[in-house]
């Protein structure tokens, strides 16, 4: 933009020379710095650093604080606050606490992973470094609590590891989901009752153990060691897709979706699998729609014939 008239051009290089003059006219500037208002490259940090040091001694919480540190307020330097505090350090490693320290690095490790079959090992081994801190520091709660904490890792990590293997199995051709067992409800049904119905909300997936089931829309019996109510799981709505009712007195075992899920997130390997079992039961059930329409196709052209 042009300049106004009888307005002078002030350079950069002008202004920087005003400011130095008028910074050391600041009240207090000198006295918080401690330094002259000289080009920085003749400052000494170490003078710097020297008079910090000194202005902080003459506040009194900080000298209580050098006080307790066993250090003189009046004749105290970078290097005695140093050495005072690697002497403390020092004094305080013990066995015990090194056990601690590990045990706590493992817990905060565990925070920090997203499966669990890894956070369960790092869980347990950070267990026992609080174990032995306990123990070496005669503190008994402490040593209980986290001896305690060890075998319910170790049971739970068995079963995700155990739910996992099954899990691969079903990937290779194996149907069975026995390894479901242990996170399902008993439930009996009689004869007549309707399980659910074709557009239902779904919220849980039944394994029949006992019994005989009616899939409605397509005329299909279910025995026992089938899977019901997993397609609901998969779908945008959770809907169920068919109805089904009991022909024959039996019991069945129940999951819930949410536990699913929370299987699912425990060990995302595991959701894979599940997606695997289920892709494949789909395509069973398509093979057997087609056989049927194959079948119906084949005798209306023999009544026609």
């Amino acid at each position: 933009m042009p300049v106004a008239a009888g307005r002078p051009k002030v350079s950069f290089q002008a202004v920087v020379i005003r400011f130095r003059l008028y910074l050391p006219r600041i009240p207090g500037l000198k006295a918080l710095c401690g330094v002259s208002t000289m080009p920085s490259g003749s400052v000494d940090i170490s003078s710097i650093l020297d008079r910090i040091l000194d202005a902080a001694t003459d506040n009194l919480r900080i000298a209580k604080i050098l006080v307790q540190m066993g250090l003189d307020p009046n004749d105290v330097t970078w290097d005695a606050i140093f050495n005072r505090l690697l002497e403390i350090f020092v004094h305080n490693i013990t066995l015990a606490n090194m056990f601690a320290a590990v045990g706590a690095i493992f817990f905060v490790a565990t925070l920090l992973m997203r499966t669990m079959v890894p956070l369960r090992v790092a869980n347990m081994v950070g267990c026992a470094f609080f174990a032995l801190f306990g123990a070496l520091s005669a503190n008994v709660s402490t040593f209980l609590l986290y001896l305690l904490l060890l075998p319910i890792n170790a049971f739970r990590l068995r079963q995700m590891l155990k739910l996992v293997k099954k899990a691969r199995h079903a990937a290779e051709g194996d149907m069975s989901i026995e390894w479901l067992k242990p996170f399902m409800a008993e439930r009996k049904y009689r004869r007549g009752d309707t399980l659910f119905r074709l557009g239902d909300p779904a919220k849980e997936m039944l394994l029949t153990v006992t019994g005989k089931f009616l899939v409605k829309e397509i005329g299909v019996e279910i025995g026992p060691g089938a899977l019901m109510g997993e397609f609901g799981f998969l779908t945008p709505d959770n809907r169920r897709t068919a109805t089904i009712e009991c022909i024959e007195d039996g019991q069945v075992l129940t999951i819930t979706y949410d536990r699913l899920l929370e299987i699912y997130f425990q060990d995302p390997q595991f959701g894979y699998y599940f997606l695997v079992l289920t892709s494949q039961r789909l395509l069973q059930n398509i093979d057997r729609l087609q056989k049927q329409l194959a079948a119906a196709q084949a005798a209306t052209t023999n009544k026609i014939a």
